[in-house]
């Protein structure tokens, strides 16, 4: 029997094993794979904007803009007149914004220009009586469709703090997007107008018609990978490639919240030889974040993960790359939020030359980071120039603090549970976790109205949610059961 290559279920060229590789990442992921596309890499926020525009610009019928955070700022008002021009010539214009990531970035008014000059615009998931932790859920995508020509999607959110701040000495942050040609740019518009009939009416039939006959631009294979809350599409994957690699695995997130399935996962393909790097910021623009992500070093150390922390102000690009043959670039964070809580959008390429021009961008990230060690006491860094800013809260992402909640929820719940051993690194929050419940305690101990009240207000709360939702479905029950009215020719 002849020798199977290297990662065989991506790279073997023809026969079962491929065949039932590609089922297996398609069922996975929930994404075919498309052939002949073309894919950009477009590096920072300036390449990304100066590309966005000028598809804008270019436009004849269809803008499908979708993003996490447009903040009312020079640069966001630049690309909102571009919009508006281009809706004053007739073309459809449709905005799908996150509530949560907009608020104190940009109001409902910000758009009323838009509005009036013929465009759209829908928002995700704003607040409602009748689902109190519906914000935990948030559209984190970042996608924009030009007529049926090209896709962007990626990291970057609409907001000139990608550019960084000169007067502050706060260089550009560093993310990651990428532009797509082809037959894949259908998947794209698809992805939009799912999120769209989400949120009011539906997209007319005919809309997507344009999109179906889009001839192939290149010889690039890839899936869109467009996830909804509770799927966890991207999750499947992920440990599916953690699984599959054999040489190298290479990965780059800004809110890296490791959770036990797969900081095993990245363990496991360590020990048994693969090459497995974490590129996470070493400034983040949410410090507790960065904080979790450190209390998550260790057991990664331990296996022979190599962690590296990035230099710059804000390293928010979510990418990995694997054998120097398959990558993934996207709005997904390596977190529980983003694999289960949010809308998210990434594209899995299956193509070597796309895979070496990413191998080739995460060498020259390297040389602005420093690699984190172990020592016998204590973690240590290896002495390389650091040239680091800090800066406030900035925004940029989505769910993290649901992310290290449920974070600690787990490694808590293990602990009472005694389901699994908790590792050197997840035993630090149980300090912090047995202090906090303490305290709770006490409170309820000396002062037991202020725990039972807000009990009982959640619990009628609650109650006449579900009582509500109940005497809806019996409606619709009822509605259903009627029996037909007789028709007249």
């Amino acid at each position: 029997m002849p020798a199977l290559p290297k990662f065989l279920p991506v790279y073997q060229s023809s026969g079962s094993m491929r065949l039932l590789a590609e089922q297996a990442f398609s069922r996975a992921a929930g994404a075919p794979l498309v052939n002949g596309n073309h894919v950009d890499l477009l590096i920072d926020g300036l390449a990304n904007f100066d590309a966005w525009l000028a598809a804008i610009r270019s436009a004849k019928s269809s803008i499908l803009f979708e993003n996490y955070i447009f903040r009312n700022d020079a640069l966001t008002l630049g690309i909102r007149d571009a919009l508006i021009e281009r809706a004053r010539a007739g073309v459809k214009v449709m905005i799908i914004r996150d509530w949560l990531g907009c608020l104190g970035q940009s109001g409902p008014g910000f758009w009323q220009p838009l509005i009036a000059a013929g465009g759209e615009v829908r928002t995700f998931n704003p607040p409602r009586l009748g689902s109190p932790f519906g914000w935990l859920s948030r559209d984190h995508r970042k996608l924009l469709v030009v007529d049926s020509t090209v896709g962007f999607l990626g990291g970057i959110c609409v907001s000139a703090k990608w550019l960084g701040d000169a007067k502050r000495e706060i260089a550009p942050w560093r993310d990651t997007g990428v532009a797509v040609h082809g037959p894949a740019v259908r998947e794209l518009a698809a992805a939009f107008a799912d999120n769209w009939a989400h949120l009011g009416s539906a997209l007319p039939p005919e809309f997507l018609v344009p999109f179906n006959t889009i001839e192939a631009a290149g010889n690039i294979d890839l899936r869109v990978v467009a996830t909804v809350p509770n799927v966890a599409g991207l999750y499947r994957l992920d440990q599916l490639i953690a699984a599959m690699a054999k040489e190298r695995l290479w990965l780059t997130d800004a809110y890296f919240v490791g959770i036990a399935p797969y900081v095993h996962a990245l363990s496991a393909a360590a020990r048994d030889g693969v090459d497995v790097r974490l590129l996470v910021p070493g400034t983040s623009d949410i410090p507790t974040v960065g904080s979790l992500s450190r209390s998550g070093y260790r057991p990664l150390l331990e296996a022979g993960v190599r962690v590296f922390e990035w230099n710059g102000s804000m390293l928010h690009a979510k990418t990995a790359v694997a054998d120097g043959r398959w990558s993934r670039v996207g709005s997904s964070n390596l977190n529980i939020a983003s694999w289960m809580g949010n809308c998210e959008l990434d594209i899995a390429v299956e193509d070597g030359e796309f895979a070496q021009r990413m191998e080739r961008q995460y060498e020259s990230d390297l040389s602005n980071s420093t690699e984190i060690i172990l020592s016998e006491h204590c973690r240590i860094r290896l002495q390389q120039p650091r040239h680091r800013k800090s800066f406030g809260r900035q925004g940029g992402s989505s769910g993290r603090a649901a992310a290290g909640a449920l974070r600690l929820a787990n490694t808590m719940g293990a602990a009472i549970t005694n389901r699994r051993v908790l590792g050197p690194a997840e035993s630090v929050s149980l300090g912090g976790g047995g202090l906090v419940l303490a305290a709770i305690g006490t409170i309820a101990a000396i002062w037991p109205k202020f725990i039972a009240w807000p009990l009982a207000i959640f619990a009628f709360w609650f109650a006449a949610i579900l009582l509500v939702r109940y005497w809806l479905a019996r409606q619709s029950t009822r509605q259903a059961d009627k029996p037909a009215l007789p028709h007249e020719d």
